[in-house]
């Protein structure tokens, strides 16, 4: 529990109102800026400014997933105004207290007082692995509204076997689908085989398109280039849910006819209310771990 906790969410979008009311029901005294809009009950929650922030009491900061921009702004989706957050602000703050952020961002990098007390959420394996699960269902969805054909004894390629990857490997076989994973790696292509999906090593990567269906890119770098769609049947659909700026060209699928989606951060667009709890879960683990 985080009886006797307090925290500051700063800006947010839908999963951060499940993580605050989560943070609540841990007994954590919660105070939020950039809210102002919302809709939903905030009740135990304390809708504030940053002028009205007791400071000297915060045990932890909780940035959007995004950080904050390279002049401060804390990307905000229930508020007309981002809020501005200076280092001269964040300063104040006890020198035990944590800076919660989803990503590192130049901006965040800067902030010589909090260097070794940002925790970067994503950068973490729990939650990415948590995260899976809702990206994994979000692309099933993605991948069913977009085709015209069933997913069940479709053909589908997933390129990258990271911790998304594995997920999205169990989740596309579970509705019968087809599935072959790219990697570069040995070890890989080795588990690849064991999940009984069928590998692709890099140099087999082009001829592999020409039977693909449904092509799933996990790898943020452009690994989708214009051999590799030219390469696809024209009915092919391309989803690709790395970082952003992705890993497709989409310039050249557009021009080819060839569907292609970036459908980065699932999680917040699908399972607002579980990536919410995945969320408030570690973050209620971290702070206890530094008490």
């Amino acid at each position: 529990m985080l009886t006797g906790k307090t925290v500051v969410v700063i800006g947010g979008d839908a999963r951060y109102i499940e993580m605050m009311h989560q943070l609540v029901e841990k007994d954590a005294s919660v105070y939020v800026i950039g809210f102002d809009e919302v809709e939903d009950d905030l009740n135990g929650i304390y809708v504030s400014d940053l002028d009205s922030i007791p400071q000297e009491k915060i045990d932890a900061i909780i940035l959007p997933i995004t950080g904050l921009d390279q002049e401060g702004y804390a990307e905000a989706h229930f508020t007309e105004e981002s809020p501005l957050i200076t280092e001269e602000w964040l300063n104040q703050f006890p020198e035990d207290c944590l800076l919660f952020t989803g990503i590192m961002t130049p901006y965040l990098s800067e902030l010589k007082e909090f260097e070794n007390r940002i925790i970067k959420l994503f950068d973490r394996n729990d939650v990415a692995i948590y995260n899976s699960i809702p990206t994994a269902e979000g692309t099933l969805m993605f991948a069913i509204q977009h085709t015209d054909f069933t997913i069940h004894n479709s053909n589908v390629t997933i390129l990258g076997l990271g911790r998304v990857g594995k997920t999205l490997v169990h989740t596309f076989q579970g509705v019968g689908a087809n599935v072959s994973v790219y990697s570069k790696h040995a070890d890989e292509l080795a588990r690849i085989y064991e999940y009984q999906a069928t590998p692709i090593a890099e140099e087999d990567l082009q001829e592999s398109m020409k039977h693909c269906d449904i092509l799933i890119n996990t790898i943020p770098a452009l690994v989708v280039t214009p051999s590799i769609i030219s390469a696809l049947p024209k009915n092919s659909l391309i989803i690709d849910i790395a970082s952003k700026p992705g890993g497709v060209d989409f310039r050249f699928a557009k021009k080819r006819g060839i569907k292609a989606f970036l459908a980065p951060s699932l999680p917040g667009l699908v399972a607002s209310n579980t990536a919410g709890k995945i969320l408030a879960r570690v973050i209620h683990n971290i702070i206890l771990e530094n008490a």
